[in-house]
């Protein structure tokens, strides 16, 4: 199973000029490996770009995308992580999502599939991810 970051597929309902196609071949690549999933964060952010809840549904449907739990221990490590951030110095806007991503495929032990990887490797080093090359 993968871990889909909102970003891959933000790049896929947005059309996205830079990323979709990019997206749309890592989407393909690790479905080939396994089943494709996002968590409630996930789901939570790109239902933003949606008018209604059924057409998110469809969208992640047709892509063959479930919806995964997070883990109790993925929430208390993505709230220790947001802490290590904050004692660092970081900035309090928009960052905290990104912990519960990166914390629950840490937790559960899944690749992730994202183009923003900065702070998921400096806050969970041992994390597999998928991503552009730097």
């Amino acid at each position: 199973m993968t871990l889909i970051d909102t970003n891959v597929l933000l790049d896929l309902v947005t059309d996205d000029p830079v990323w979709a196609e990019w997206s749309i071949r890592q989407l393909e690549a690790a479905s080939v490996k396994g089943p494709l999933s996002i968590n409630d964060v996930v789901y939570a952010e790109l239902s933003v770009r949606f008018e209604r809840i059924e057409a998110l549904d469809d969208v992640l449907d047709e892509a063959g995308i479930t919806l995964a739990q997070m883990p109790r221990a993925a929430l208390f490590l993505a709230g220790k992580a947001f802490q290590r951030y904050r004692a660092a110095g970081g900035g309090r806007n928009g960052v905290l999502p990104d912990f519960f991503i990166g914390a629950h495929a840490a937790v559960v032990g899944l690749p992730l599939l994202t183009r923003d990887v900065q702070r998921y490797r400096t806050y969970f080093p041992s994390l597999s991810l998928i991503a552009p090359e730097t």
